[in-house]
């Protein structure tokens, strides 16, 4: 986020001033772990992460040595830092956008053209390019697992396919398409973070992703269990245009802002040249995806405010200092195998703070000023520490059986969260090749 402050930054680190986010991070995750033992569905969302925050707010406030106007003036310079609005701005559009589209028919439509094009006898890596290409229009995993999980379990009923691995097939497609989706939110608070643009960023992230698509498809292939013959689908073709509209206008490099109106725009009126779709309901529609980003919304902007205040107070730098001493000890020299060591201490860091809150987006929020700071000092290109903070929260957020999609996607198809992210290959078969890419990738 690159916070900026009315007052000057620390020149001494403080790891005191770490307190807050680690009261955060307490909360959130021993909310969590109680709910999970007493049996409640969805523990680690019991308390909202924006509540979970405001301790660790009241506390970086105490632990300020400002006077209390002007610790108040640094965490609100924070919540309004550019970066901040324009992420909140962008969320709130891929928020109306994603709603007017699912209520004009764009999901079942997208749906119903990927059953058509299914061979019954590769229904596993189906259902993965399926969930992907919704993934990757919609911006959302969550939305693709509750659109076409319920169809991959009557698939996977009639072909006698093990639940557990239609499960994996359709998280691993939901994470492939979220990671490299430009209207996704996890993309909006990478690139946002690091400054680059989102077309860079997509292209960076499918030097990562391809392979390991590719990878995870041959294995589903092999995997391939049974046959079903899918009904014939009713394709409507227009109401999928909305979502390849806007996948081509982000990737030629158009304003993504201009690109998700326009979707906005498309989206709302295939809706009124097709069904009985008004203006008032497509009004009532933008509204209902602003609120369904309130949450990420909402949080953004505090965990904006706390970073201002623990970036004063030196506990940001605390941080960069410590990972500094890693990347020295594992480098010897400068250039190439500094840059190395910065991207591993990224990937690191982001995915230790992913495995606590277990939200993506929210751990490349927390970690993004600090993978600023180190790519800039190691000479990492904005679009690549990006890219390395999306990949890596997506990486653990796949893998960790108490995240949002692993839930979802386990109580749709009845079974355990464990088993649905051991069949989540794509997400174990992207850490190889990221690892692999960031140690022996020539870099600029």
């Amino acid at each position: 986020m690159n916070q900026a402050t009315t007052n000057s930054v620390p020149t001494r680190p403080s790891g005191i001033a770490l307190l807050p986010l680690a009261v955060f991070l307490t909360l959130f995750i021993g909310a969590g772990v109680y709910f999970d033992s007493q049996g409640v569905d969805f523990a680690f969302y019991q308390l909202p992460s924006v509540i979970a925050i405001l301790p660790g707010i009241v506390l970086a406030i105490l632990l300020s040595k400002q006077k209390l106007n002007q610790t108040i003036d640094t965490f609100i310079a924070g919540i309004g830092h550019s970066n901040i609005i324009a992420m909140c701005l962008i969320y709130l559009l891929a928020g109306a956008f994603a709603s007017v589209a699912k209520a004009t028919g764009g999901v079942d439509a997208t749906v119903a053209l990927g059953l058509s094009l299914i061979p019954s006898n590769l229904l596993l890596p189906g259902f993965f390019i399926i969930a992907a290409f919704i993934a990757t229009a919609m911006g959302t995993s969550m939305g693709t697992i509750a659109a076409v999980a319920p169809i991959a379990l009557g698939v996977a009923e009639e072909a006698q396919i093990d639940y557990a691995l239609m499960a994996g097939a359709v998280l691993s497609g939901a994470l492939f398409g979220d990671n490299l989706s430009i209207i996704s939110d996890t993309t909006i608070a990478a690139t946002r973070t690091q400054g680059c643009e989102m077309k860079d960023k997509f292209k960076e992230n499918l030097i990562f992703a391809l392979p390991a698509a590719i990878i995870t498809l041959g294995l589903f292939a092999l995997a391939a269990q049974g046959e079903a013959k899918v009904a014939e689908q009713q394709i409507d073709f227009i109401k999928v245009i909305p979502y390849l509209t806007i996948l081509v206008l982000a990737v030629a490099g158009l304003n993504v802002f201009l690109v998700l109106s326009i979707g906005i725009l498309l989206a709302g009126i295939t809706g009124i040249a097709t069904m009985d779709y008004g203006v008032i309901q497509w009004g009532k529609d933008i509204y209902a995806g602003f609120t369904n980003m309130q949450e990420i919304f909402i949080l953004s902007m505090l965990v904006g405010g706390l970073a201002a205040l623990m970036q004063q107070q030196g506990g940001l730098l605390f941080v960069s200092r410590q990972i500094e001493k890693l990347i020295t000890r594992f480098s010897k020299q400068k250039g190439e195998a500094s840059g190395r060591a910065a991207e591993l201490g990224m990937a690191a860091i982001v995915s230790v703070t992913n495995t606590a809150v277990a939200n993506n987006t929210v751990s490349i929020v927390v970690t993004g000023d600090i993978a600023k700071e180190l790519a800039q000092k190691h000479n990492v290109c904005p679009k690549r520490a990006a890219s390395v903070l999306d990949i890596f929260a997506c990486i653990i957020q796949g893998i960790i059986p108490y995240g949002a999609q692993a839930l979802l996607a386990a109580s749709i198809f009845t079974i355990t969260p464990l088993a649905a992210v051991a069949n989540a290959w794509y997400c174990f078969v992207l850490a190889l090749v990221a690892i692999a890419i960031l140690i022996w990738r020539k870099r600029d």
